[in-house]
């Protein structure tokens, strides 16, 4: 399966975020693609589970071809808000539960299909047997194309995928949360020939005022002229700058911040000014 090389996260379209009018949303659909990114990020949950359909219903009135769109979602967090009655945050990966999560889906997005599904997150009750006779059924019956998770480790990738094949795991990567480097997701992901997504690329550089970011801000004021950039996308660059391939998820809702992400995507950091930030993230020289 191909992606985009941004992938246009629509997490905070919603009450979550932006609260978008369905024109608005229509707005970014098409400055999204006029740019070349056709692949959108959804899951079952955003919006407390109405995210979906307000993506769902612009899209539809929009005269595009559904081949020349991708969509991803995920299903599994059961969360208690006003629109389910669960009494306890929890995961449900059962077969029904699988199936019926993507049949919700497909009504809210208004389409056939889905091109990805993800396992939103890995459940310690979850059964690699069951989960696989779902994607099966669901694959057969061409509700979904591909399969894969999100914010899963090596080993449980491994166990999904031995019963299973999946196309990529869904992780959080950025300059403040840099564990990926080093706890083998992205190697096997390397390994695999499979390309990684990355979640909140920005990390809480933008939202916090901590040790951490005060010596990342240092490096980047010299980067940023250096780049003739913004943070932001120095802080992409810095994350694109891995083997991996990483495909980075962009959770904005203004179009204009799409523009820059997209303008500034051929960024190439120096392996230097790489390790200056890498430095600056850990608080220490490398070993």
């Amino acid at each position: 399966m191909k992606f985009s090389p941004i992938i246009v996260g629509t997490m905070r379209w919603g009450i979550w975020g932006a609260n978008l009018s369905g024109r608005e949303v229509q707005r970014l659909i098409e400055t999204s693609l006029y740019l070349g990114l056709s692949t959108f990020d959804h899951a079952d949950i955003y919006g407390n589970y109405t995210t979906e359909k307000l993506f769902g219903d612009a899209f539809s009135e929009m005269k595009i071809n559904r081949e020349e769109v991708q969509l991803i979602s995920k299903c599994g967090i059961e969360m208690p808000c006003e629109n389910r009655d669960f009494k306890v945050k929890s995961y449900n990966y059962s077969k029904e539960h699988i199936l019926s999560s993507v049949d919700k889906s497909l009504e809210n997005l208004r389409t056939d299909y889905l091109d990805l599904l993800l396992i939103h997150r890995p459940s310690p009750l979850m059964n690699p047997e069951e989960i696989a006779e779902a994607f099966g059924i669901l694959r057969e019956r061409h509700k979904v194309r591909h399969f894969g998770v999100s914010n899963f480790s090596a080993s449980q990738f491994d166990l999904i995928d031995d019963a299973f094949p999946l196309v990529t795991n869904q992780i959080e990567i950025s300059i403040n949360h840099t564990d990926a480097f080093y706890d083998g997701t992205l190697d096997q992901m390397m390994l695999r020939k499979l390309q990684p997504m990355a979640w909140s690329v920005m990390g809480n550089f933008f939202t916090e005022n901590s040790v951490q970011n005060f010596r990342i801000r240092k490096v980047l004021d010299e980067l940023c002229p250096k780049y003739g950039a913004e943070e932001s996308h120095i802080l992409l660059a810095f994350i694109l700058k891995h083997p991996a391939r990483i495909l980075p998820i962009i959770g904005t809702s203004k179009s204009e911040n799409i523009r820059k992400f997209r303008d500034f995507l051929s960024l190439n950091l120096e392996r230097e000014d790489w390790f200056r930030l890498l430095e600056a993230s850990v608080g220490k020289e490398v070993k």
